[in-house]
């Protein structure tokens, strides 16, 4: 069997989140976990407009999720470590004959962070493939969903921090990662950037996700973040990547159109220079669930998602309290494809 992922932008059976119910996520306090479940929640009560949503949340917390959640947000009970699951999740694939399949990646806290814990959410990637009713692709990669992002033609996009962090993935080669990502998700292009945004790189980062710094709403096509201001050090990291990219193409050999996405004109908060980005959305079925900041570039921003994604129209939720927490509205969910076979 081969299996390919598609772009996100075709058509999805549902979306799977995961419910804050402990860790880093939930916070410290009773205002910070209200603030938590009411962000997760407004991401979930703005998609079951389009797709369903199937939210996972631990035991015992079912009771304080329905309150928070619309009640056609199905839930799901499994032991949680956080609620991250674009990264904790499988990757969804589709075979050659059109069936169902999830690729489950080794998940060990986004490279071992002294932070995290990942004891559960290790095993949510299996759990989910099994209520999907997806046939399970094993991977021994260390990755995370938003850690990679393809066109559904052959490319994918991955940073050299993450898939090569030798906390993550210790002896392996560019090769080897390439063939594996080939294996699993289908592609023959692999395009590396150098690096994430600098505060996904600090201590509650990532180490680099791509998802924060671009994506490919058309086939040809980059939505690349853009850091205006020189002072911030987003400026000179996104000049190292859109140099990356310059020097890339997609998988038949014809160079990128890169469209510029403005990042927000707030440049930092009380723990220092933010890596607020428009470019962490999510697209369903019919339309684009994206991040604002009650920011001056919030509305060009969504003007250009518009434009990227016609005929879908673009929601915004306030991300603040994700990016916070060190994530966006794509960290927090995770697309299953329609099935064709």
């Amino acid at each position: 069997m081969s299996w390919h992922m598609p772009s996100e932008t075709a058509p999805h059976k549902r979306t799977w989140m995961a419910f804050p119910s402990s860790g880093y996520t939930l916070g410290e306090t009773s205002a910070e976990a209200d603030e938590a479940r009411t962000t997760w929640a407004a991401v979930a009560n703005t998609i079951i407009d389009f797709e369903p949503v199937t939210m996972v949340v631990g035991p015992g917390h079912e009771e304080i999720a329905r309150r928070y959640l619309a009640s056609e947000v199905e839930l799901v009970t499994a032991e949680l470590d956080d609620a991250w699951m674009r990264d904790i999740g499988p990757t969804f694939v589709l075979g050659d004959d059109g069936r169902l399949g999830a690729v489950d990646w080794v998940f060990n806290g986004w490279g071992r962070q002294a932070w995290a814990s990942w004891e559960h959410d290790a095993r949510i990637g299996r759990f989910v493939a099994g209520l999907a009713g997806a046939e399970l692709v094993p991977s021994s990669l260390v990755n995370e969903g938003g850690g990679i992002h393809v066109d559904g033609a052959g490319t994918v996009l991955v940073t050299d921090t993450v898939q090569l962090d030798p906390l993550r993935n210790p002896g392996w080669s560019r090769a080897e990662i390439e063939a594996e990502l080939s294996r699993t998700l289908g592609v023959s292009n692999v395009v590396w950037l150098p690096r994430g945004l600098t505060r996904d790189s600090e201590r509650f980062g990532t180490k680099g996700h791509v998802d924060i710094v671009a994506t490919i709403p058309a086939e040809g096509v980059i939505l690349l973040h853009e850091q205006a201001a020189a002072g911030h050090p987003d400026h000179e990291a996104m000049t190292e990547i859109k140099s990356a990219l310059d020097l890339s193409t997609t998988a038949d050999g014809t160079p990128w159109k890169i469209v510029g996405v403005p990042a927000p004109a707030t440049l930092s908060d009380a723990e220092g220079f933010v890596d607020f980005s428009y470019i962490n959305h999510l697209v369903v079925n019919g339309g684009v669930i994206a991040c604002s900041y009650d920011d001056a570039n919030d509305e060009q921003a969504k003007d250009i998602l518009a434009s990227a994604y016609p005929g879908r129209p673009v929601v915004t939720v306030d991300a603040r309290p994700l990016f916070a927490r060190g994530g966006g509205i794509h960290c927090i969910t995770q697309h299953e494809p329609l099935a064709t076979g």
